[in-house]
C-alpha cells in the first residue's frame, strides 16, 4: 500500500512540474480603440413672417375712478369693434391687462403736489393679425377708434414644420460633405455613422418697436408701410464617423 501511494504522489509531482515548465498562456491583445471623425453641420432656412402679434391699449385719465372706468370701457369696446370689422377673429383678441390707480396732481409751475388726485385706467388687448397685407390699415383703424397705446409689433411664422424639416436635411447634408472633405484630406476612409445629435434654434418673433403714446403720432406712423423682413431658422447637426 505504501509503495502504491508513493507512486501516485510521484506522478502528481511530475504533472505539476511539467505544468510549471510549459510556456505561459498569452492573453489576447486588447482591441485597438476605434478611430473616429466628428463633424458639425449647419442648415439655415430664411422665413418670411406671415403673422403678427400686437399689444393695443386704451389709457384714460379722469378726476374720479367712477368716471375713468366707464369712459375707458366705452373706448376699449370701440377698439374691439374696429378690430372685428377689420377682419380679426374674436379668438385672436385677448385682454392681457386691466388696471386702475390714483395719480397725484402737480403744479406745472412749481412742481409741487397740489393735493388733488386723478385716476388712470389702462385696458390692453393682445391681438393676433393673420393677414399682414392689412396690418397698416388695421393700425390706422384702431387708432381712429380710440386706441392710444401700441407697445410693440412682433412678426412670426405660424407654421414652421416644413421649414424645420428643410433645415435639418440641409444640416445633415452639410455635415456629410464636411466629413468626406476631411477624410479625403487626411487620407482615411469613412466608415459607419456611430452617433448623431442635433439642435434646433427656433427663432423668436421679431419685434418692431412701432411706437407708444398718443394717437396723433400713431396715425402719422400708420401711414408708413409695415415691413416684416425675414427670420432665420437654424439647425445644427453633430455626427461621428468611424474611420479606417
Amino acid at each position: 500500500m505504501r509503495t502504491k501511494s508513493m507512486i501516485v504522489s510521484l506522478v502528481l509531482l511530475l504533472a505539476v512540474a511539467l505544468s510549471a515548465c510549459s510556456p505561459a498562456a498569452i492573453a489576447p491583445s486588447a482591441q485597438e480603440a476605434q478611430r473616429t471623425l466628428n463633424v458639425t453641420g449647419a442648415g439655415l432656412v430664411y422665413l418670411t413672417p406671415d403673422i403678427a402679434y400686437i399689444y393695443i391699449g386704451v389709457h384714460t385719465e379722469m378726476p374720479t375712478a367712477s368716471e375713468a372706468v366707464p369712459e375707458n370701457n366705452v373706448q376699449t369696446q370701440k377698439v374691439i369693434d374696429a378690430l372685428k370689422k377689420l377682419g380679426v377673429d374674436v379668438k385672436d383678441i385677448r385682454t392681457t391687462n386691466f388696471s386702475i390707480w390714483p395719480i397725484d396732481r402737480y403744479d406745472p409751475a412749481t412742481g409741487m403736489a397740489t393735493g388733488e388726485k386723478a385716476y388712470a385706467v389702462d385696458n390692453t388687448v393682445y391681438v393676433t393679425v393673420r393677414n399682414l397685407a392689412k396690418l397698416g390699415d388695421l393700425l390706422d383703424g384702431v387708432i381712429l377708434a380710440g386706441a392710444n397705446t401700441v407697445n410693440s409689433i412682433q412678426f412670426d411664422v405660424a407654421d414652421k414644420t416644413a421649414a424645420m424639416k428643410e433645415a435639418r436635411a440641409a444640416a445633415v447634408t452639410n455635415a456629410k460633405e464636411q466629413a468626406q472633405e476631411l477624410a479625403d484630406a487626411a487620407g482615411v476612409t469613412l466608415g459607419e455613422i456611430t452617433s448623431i445629435s442635433f439642435y434646433d434654434a427656433i427663432p423668436y418673433p421679431v419685434m418692431d418697436s412701432y411706437g407708444k403714446g398718443g394717437g396723433g403720432a400713431m396715425v402719422e406712423a400708420a401711414a408708413v408701410p409695415i415691413q416684416p423682413g425675414q427670420m432665420t431658422l437654424t439647425v445644427t447637426v453633430s455626427m461621428t464617423y468611424a474611420i479606417k
